[in-house]
């Protein structure tokens, strides 16, 4: 059966080209440790730039290897630039879309892309969201779940919201960090816990704040498996009770949550199966986070294909994706 992975992330050649000449925008550039190549950002986050961020080749065989036949691009989370000033912001990001759309084109059959957004920018972003998807035809934008600590509910992104709600195509939003987080820094919690946690949180306020009731089309992928919000949101649904500050939604905010989507990567068969039957399988999709060291295997080794129905399987694997984004009509089978 076909797979579709939605949670892949690249780093385009003409990036990595830049990163090695010292022409990076934010300051980004590559070192050597131990003999291998490391991406490293000014604020202090650094990780190791796989064959599989840049070379198509590695990549393909990197998915061949865990049978996915497609994947949605999406550019490495630290590099969303998000602490640019804003012309310098939109500059990069038409640059970095630009890559993305080369990459997708030398394997369209295998390869679809999501734009990133220079957030910083509402306006500049609503029109490269425009360009992207008309011009460069790239199937939506990965945003992060902040902006350097404005949130997605925020008045001033909501241009943005209404754009992809307008334009019918998803929105993937991903934790977002490149430096030090406080009380986190420690055995790597700014992403074992801090990713979870801002995902978690931005639904949240995006839940509270009323957002997604002004908003009833809007597309929302949430990686990681949502975070800890499908687990916490008995305590969000107590809060909406007994708290003022809490009462702003429609409805209680448990019957916001297939108001998102979910990627499968928890890391753990019995999370991922809590949450399909939480959510429902329609609103489940594979995810991997590849290339990154956190990144998990195909679906096979994130679902237990034996608990699951052919049709929920298959709505998991592929028909959500396809549902979500417009994918080549020549994929494998």
């Amino acid at each position: 059966m076909r797979q579709v992975d939605v949670h892949a992330h690249v780093i385009p050649p003409a990036l990595v080209a830049a990163m090695h000449r010292g022409t990076a925008p934010d300051g980004i550039t590559i070192e050597t440790v131990a003999g291998e190549p490391w991406v490293v950002h000014r604020q202090g986050y650094r990780y190791p730039l796989q064959p599989s961020f840049h070379d198509v080749k590695t990549r393909l065989a990197a998915m061949d290897a865990q049978n996915i036949d497609v994947a949605v691009l999406s550019i490495a989370p630290p590099l969303f630039l998000y602490g640019l000033e804003k012309p310098d912001a939109a500059e990069a990001v038409r640059t970095t879309n630009d890559a993305i759309a080369e990459m997708v084109s030398v394997a369209p059959d295998r390869f679809v892309g999501l734009a990133t957004l220079p957030m910083q920018d509402p306006p500049a972003s609503v029109l490269e969201l425009k360009r992207a998807t008309s011009v460069l035809g790239l199937q939506g934008a990965q945003i992060g779940s902040h902006i350097e600590g404005t949130p997605l509910d925020d008045l001033s992104v909501r241009p943005v919201l209404e754009m992809a709600s307008a334009l019918g195509v998803p929105l993937l939003v991903h934790p977002y960090y490149v430096g030090s987080t406080a009380g986190l820094d420690d055995f790597y919690l700014t992403n074992l816990q801090g990713n979870p946690w801002q995902t978690a949180v931005c639904a949240s306020r995006l839940i509270l704040s009323g957002t997604l009731d002004a908003l009833p089309n809007l597309d929302l992928i949430l990686v990681h498996g949502g975070g800890h919000l499908p687990f916490q949101i008995g305590r969000l649904d107590h809060g909406y009770k007994v708290r003022p500050e809490a009462s702003a939604p429609q409805h209680l905010p448990s019957s916001y949550l297939r108001r998102f989507h979910y990627d499968t990567l928890t890391h753990n068969v019995q999370a991922t199966r809590w949450l399909v039957d939480q959510v429902g399988s329609d609103r489940v999709l594979l995810g991997t986070d590849m290339p990154f060291d956190m990144a998990g295997p195909g679906l096979e080794g994130q679902l237990d294909r034996s608990l699951e129905t052919e049709s929920d399987w298959a709505a998991i694997a592929h028909e959500n994706a396809e549902r979500l984004f417009t994918l080549p009509t020549n994929q494998r089978k």
